[in-house]
């Protein structure tokens, strides 16, 4: 029976985050994905890892082995309607349920003015971002149900709740996970479905990482905390919004940013 606020006893989520939670992890092989499928293997969680790249899976996959955790990688292009279908029906038939996701696989595109963005590039920014995570979650949700509810968190950026120069299918399609994820939230919730968003401002990735010392410095420097975010801390973010401390928490977004959006707000 569900616990009220006021019940005596031990709160949702003492111990590990996400013991024995089976958990899909999209956009694993590197950056922020690799780093949740860390955090959410050493909350106790079993991980089903999903990108491209195979080999890169792999990696990731030992590295979570090699410290005691349970990993299953499965190469999948979440924007292709059959590969999504086949990443949960495989995590059921591996597992015998599914009980959290964290859709973050995504990708952009070179900063372009509006009237200067290729077609090509807009549709990929959408395909890629928005159409993949509407295809897991039209995935994950029955599979969710079957087992009696579970959590799902979408990443979008601080380019969905704020525009972005440069940057015209990728903050269309951030903005349009913000809505997706508002919608879902709203149909099943009543259904023992959880889905919340995330929405990361500048984070030490693979991208940030080609910059040089003084660009990223200089990124830094105009957020209220002054330094670059860490992948972990918006891993870290992801698996508490899947666990059980997070249990009344749905159809929000949740910005990671050091601040951006209110310094922003402030001008």
């Amino acid at each position: 029976m569900q616990r009220t606020p006021t019940s005596a006893g031990p709160v949702p989520g003492e111990g590990r985050l996400l013991e024995g939670k089976i958990t899909i992890i999209t956009g694993a092989s590197r950056g922020i994905g690799a780093a949740a499928a860390r955090v959410f293997a050493a909350a106790g969680a079993t991980v089903v890892l999903a990108a491209r790249s195979e080999d890169d899976l792999q990696a990731v996959a030992a590295q979570i082995r090699a410290a005691g955790g349970e990993a299953l990688p499965i190469p999948t292009d979440v924007a292709d309607p059959d590969a999504a279908e086949r990443l949960v029906r495989q995590t059921v038939e591996a597992f015998g349920r599914l009980d959290a996701a964290f859709n973050n696989a995504g990708d952009g595109h070179m900063p372009t003015p509006l009237a200067d963005l290729a077609l090509a590039d807009f549709d990929t920014a959408l395909r890629v971002n928005a159409r993949g995570i509407f295809l897991m979650m039209k995935h994950q949700i029955p599979a969710m149900l079957a087992g009696g509810g579970g959590a799902i968190v979408n990443m979008s950026s601080t380019a969905g709740l704020s525009g972005a120069p440069g940057m015209a299918g990728y903050t269309a399609a951030k903005h349009a996970i913000v809505g997706l994820t508002q919608t879902a939230a709203l149909d099943h919730g009543a259904q023992g479905i959880r889905v919340n968003a995330i929405a990361p401002g500048p984070i030490f990735t693979h991208n940030l990482a080609r910059a040089d010392d003084a660009a990223r410095a200089r990124i830094g420097a105009h957020l209220p905390l002054h330094r670059l975010g860490r992948p972990e801390e918006v891993a870290a973010a992801a698996a508490w919004l899947c666990s059980e401390q997070a249990s009344f928490i749905t159809g929000t977004t949740i910005p990671i940013d050091g601040g951006k959006l209110a310094a922003t707000a402030a001008l």
